[in-house]
């Protein structure tokens, strides 16, 4: 600004034609032509506000960047432990799990998704600077969406993209598109190998519902599942009889040009204990709000979820007892490995709903559902690493976490 000073004489404030509340004799004294409002620098920067939407985490804080038609899209990786064995390959196989065009269930869009780092990983290692990672779109079709410009697409972002910015972005509906989501799978990849080489924490998601096929609880075996179980059909359920019931129902509605909706579940084994903090920071908060933020989300559960409102309070309560190891645990899990929005060791289970739509499959969505859990449990573990660890732990009351599992780097 070339002056330290606004003059407010030939402004009125919007909504300002009327002062409730003020005699007029006090009216008299607050002349518009006499305020003079003093704005340095430093009170400049306190009315910044940061609401730019593209950036998660405050210790591992992660920001995606592009557009879904355009050059390419990405992240950028702020925070991430040095000394950490990383490559491309680590994030490759979950961007091939994400990868468009895999089945006749997926969007037929035909990319590569191979990811590049350009920076923050030195000799297979990251070196604890931010770390740059790009994916080109090679599937370029901005032609496809010239018909955006006439006239908004039901239930997109179009609409809304226009009210909020005053700008028009046709390719692909730009930010709104899941390909934005290329840059959280990247860096929940890291998060992932992080948890699972702190901690053996591992994060698992799949199918449970597509349309009115609803996998019975009870039905998948949380201890024992694996990713092979997972992986092991296009639908990502993995109850093969099930699996089939919901390709058959996509199919059903698929050939007509339609779609249908679906649920993923999401677990979490081995959840250091003490994730999240109390009020306003609780653990299934941040999950909340991390899942909710992925595309076409409508619906979020936790632990019992709406069922557990049919219980009463000692029907739900999960008892503790002493486990032969020492550790304190729970009978029962209704409260989802979470409890005062703090992680007790337990597995932690979650069930995301998605809507119908013609440009997400639920099976993309698993390894999206995966990678936004695994950043906010490595965001919440160096804030309970940094706050409670710094000095000698309470050994009556706090389990030490584990030591690091040293792994070769995968170059």
């Amino acid at each position: 600004m070339a002056s330290a000073s606004s003059s407010l004489a030939s402004k009125q404030f919007l909504g300002a034609s009327r002062l409730d509340g003020l005699a007029s004799s006090d009216l008299g004294k607050l002349s518009v032509s006499t305020v003079q409002i003093s704005v340095g620098p430093r009170t400049l920067r306190r009315l910044q506000v940061n609401a730019a939407g593209s950036i998660y985490g405050n210790h591992f804080r992660v920001s995606t960047f592009g557009e879904s038609h355009g050059g390419g899209v990405g992240c950028i990786i702020d925070g991430c432990p040095p000394r950490l064995p990383l490559s491309e390959a680590d994030m490759q196989v979950d961007l091939d799990r994400r990868r468009p065009g895999q089945s006749r269930i997926t969007t037929p869009r035909k990319e590569t998704d191979t990811c590049k780092i350009s920076s923050g990983v030195s000799e297979g290692f990251t070196t604890g600077t931010p770390i740059h990672v790009f994916v080109p779109n090679t599937d370029q079709r901005g032609h496809d969406y010239k018909e955006m410009s006439l006239a908004y697409r039901p239930s997109h972002a179009d609409a809304t993209y226009d009210m909020k910015y005053g700008v028009r972005s046709v390719q692909g509906g730009g930010r709104s598109s899941a390909r934005e989501t290329i840059g959280r799978v990247a860096a929940g990849a890291v998060a992932k190998k992080i948890l699972k080489q702190f901690a053996g924490t591992e994060v698992l998601a799949y199918v449970s519902q597509v349309h009115k096929v609803v996998l019975p609880e009870g039905m998948v075996d949380h201890e024992s599942l694996t990713l092979d179980q997972i992986e092991s059909n296009i639908v990502r359920c993995p109850d093969p009889e099930y699996a089939e019931k919901m390709i058959t129902a996509i199919d059903t509605v698929r050939v007509k040009g339609d779609s249908v909706g679906g649920v993923v579940t999401c677990i979490v084994r081995n959840a250091p204990r003490g994730l999240g903090s109390p009020v306003f920071d609780k653990l299934e908060a941040e999950l909340a709000k991390a899942a909710m933020s992925l595309p076409a989300t409508k619906g979020f559960e936790f632990g019992s979820g709406f069922a557990g409102t049919y219980l009463t309070g000692s029907e739900h309560n999960d008892e503790f007892y002493m486990a032969g190891d020492g550790k304190i645990r729970t009978r029962t899990n209704r409260s989802g490995g979470i409890q005062g929005g703090i992680s007790n060791g337990e597995i932690i289970h979650m069930r995301i709903a998605f809507k119908p739509t013609s440009t997400i499959s639920v099976s993309s969505s698993v390894p999206m559902v995966e990678a936004m859990v695994a950043l906010v449990l490595v965001d919440q573990l160096m804030a309970q690493f940094a706050q409670n660890y710094m000095f000698p732990i309470n050994q009556e009351l706090q389990e030490p976490f584990g030591s690091p599992r040293h792994e070769p780097a995968n170059v």
